[in-house]
């Protein structure tokens, strides 16, 4: 039944959205950045909407962590389909996510995400792959927030993926610091008991600031296991909750 509910909801948004993207346009013609704050309020609440009728109860932890100030890198385990919205409505600053290439063929999603500063990753390609990357490292240049699941997909096992190096460049390239974020018991919406959606309670938390020039040469040599390690420690802490 919710995920019913949910299907329809998406349907009616999307079909809203269509006098929606107008209005952004219109916005984008004076201000690009107005144009992302606006379409990320509008996407914001349409995720608060399907995190309710999914049942997700959400728990945020330090997100006073998160500098207002000046543009992050997030980084964050990946488990589930609903990572995302948890995600983005818990998130303080003007932010764009990184996806996989495939989601950029789905109508009126991919409209929203180039709104919202999101970038398309082929992952099958290491240098269209790169040029996504560079794109991401311009975007924090000029003043976004950047989110990326550097286990590349979602991960199905208990634990996580190894974390491709890649990601990090866009901290090593523009020193902004990087947020890590651990999203705990997320797969159990979904995709525990697929095709049900059930209600869970859910943490996401987000960590200390880390500045990759402010680490000694050994942690910024493997900055994907160092920030790997602390997301571990949030989500065995948190697992208890």
């Amino acid at each position: 039944m919710r995920l019913i509910l949910i299907v329809l909801f998406l349907l009616l948004f999307f079909i809203i959205s269509i006098p929606l993207f107008l209005i952004e346009l219109i916005i984008g013609l004076f201000s690009r950045r107005a144009q992302v704050a606006s379409s990320q309020q509008i996407v914001v609440m349409a995720f608060h909407v399907v995190l309710f009728l999914a049942g997700a109860k959400r728990t945020v932890i330090g997100r006073e962590n998160v500098p207002r100030d000046e543009p992050v890198l997030y980084i964050g385990n990946h488990r589930s389909y609903f990572d995302i919205p948890i995600a983005y409505v818990s998130l303080p600053t003007l932010t764009g996510f990184m996806a996989k290439k495939e989601i950029g063929r789905i109508p009126f999603l991919r409209t929203w995400m180039r709104f919202l500063q999101c970038l398309f990753l082929d992952r099958d390609d290491i240098r269209q792959g790169m040029k996504t990357i560079l794109q991401a490292i311009e975007q924090v240049k000029a003043g976004y927030s950047f989110f990326i699941s550097p286990e590349g997909t979602r991960n199905q096992g208990k634990d996580m993926l190894p974390f491709k190096e890649g990601s990090f460049k866009v901290a090593e390239k523009t020193g902004c610091a990087i947020i890590p974020v651990a999203l705990s018991n997320t797969d159990d919406i979904f995709e525990n008991h697929v095709p049900w959606v059930r209600s869970t309670k859910v943490i996401i938390e987000f960590g200390k600031p880390i500045y990759p020039n402010q680490l000694d040469k050994e942690q910024r040599k493997h900055l994907g296991s160092y920030v790997q390690n602390i997301i571990k420690e949030m989500l065995d802490k948190n697992a208890g909750l």
